[in-house]
């Protein structure tokens, strides 16, 4: 992993009762995703996917802002070849694919590649000035990391198709009321609730919660009888697990379980 004391612009924050704390620090370029950024982002989220010692992921871009969207520097003259030749869709894999409770604290714009990257994660706390969007058409472009599937997805065609037609920016209570992010908090309390809610998902049962989170995307795109029969699968399994018989347990015991996300 990074640390601060290193050039790169995402790195470790810290790491505390099981949640780890990714931040992006770019803040000349208001964090917007350049190559190395999301190099370093993918870098992260392959190590921190394979840390036993990390239960829940926290990714904020600090106070100000959280990612105002790609860098247009880096592909204002590319061509079609040279776009589809970098492959970025391997950056964004292993964010998509963390098999680990992934939270954003999302502090000003999340624009373009950063609304993109934000919905990414399982759940977004938003700070009340947070701004939301996807302006690529102002660019004669559309979103290219999931924009155009995602956003559609968590707010439903009609809300997605004004966003993305008219690349106008949401703020963050509106936002809430769409179904974009999970909670709205006063500015100053963004990253400490998303740490909070880290924290006391870190507390649950490992396993469950990585097939709570296996389930409920792989489900989204299969027909409702395909992904019941997921879930009961989903559900059976847990049953020959240490934290399950502990869980039952302490419920009849009438005491607080102590789960170890063993098997």
């Amino acid at each position: 992993m990074t640390d601060k004391q290193s050039p790169a612009e995402v790195y470790l924050a810290s790491l505390d009762d099981g949640v780890a704390v990714v931040r992006i620090d770019r803040p000349d370029a208001k964090n917007a995703l350049n190559g190395a950024v999301r190099c370093q982002l993918a870098e992260m989220f392959l190590s921190l996917s394979q840390d036993d010692e990390v239960r829940a992921i926290v990714l904020t871009g600090g106070e100000q802002v959280f990612v105002a969207g790609a860098d247009v520097k880096e592909f204002a003259t590319a061509s079609p070849t040279e776009m589809y030749l970098r492959h970025n869709e391997r950056f964004w894999e292993p964010i998509a694919h963390c098999p680990k409770p992934v939270i954003a604290a999302v502090n000003g714009f999340a624009l373009g590649g950063g609304c993109e990257l934000a919905m990414h994660c399982d759940i977004i706390v938003a700070g009340e000035s947070a701004q939301f969007g996807q302006p690529e058409v102002k660019l004669g472009l559309m979103p290219g990391a999931g924009g155009t599937q995602r956003l559609v997805r968590a707010v439903g065609k009609f809300q997605a198709m004004r966003m993305l037609m008219t690349g106008c920016m949401v703020k963050a209570p509106e936002a809430l009321d769409m179904g974009l992010v999970s909670e709205v908090v006063a500015d100053d309390q963004t990253l400490e609730r998303a740490n909070t809610l880290a924290k006391d998902i870190a507390r649950l049962p490992a396993l469950a919660l990585e097939q709570i989170k296996e389930t409920v995307l792989a489900g989204a795109d299969l027909p409702l009888e395909s992904a019941l029969v997921l879930e009961r699968k989903a559900f059976q399994m847990l049953f020959d697990t240490a934290d399950q018989k502990e869980g039952a347990a302490a419920f009849v015991e009438k005491r607080k379980p102590n789960y170890q996300g063993a098997s």
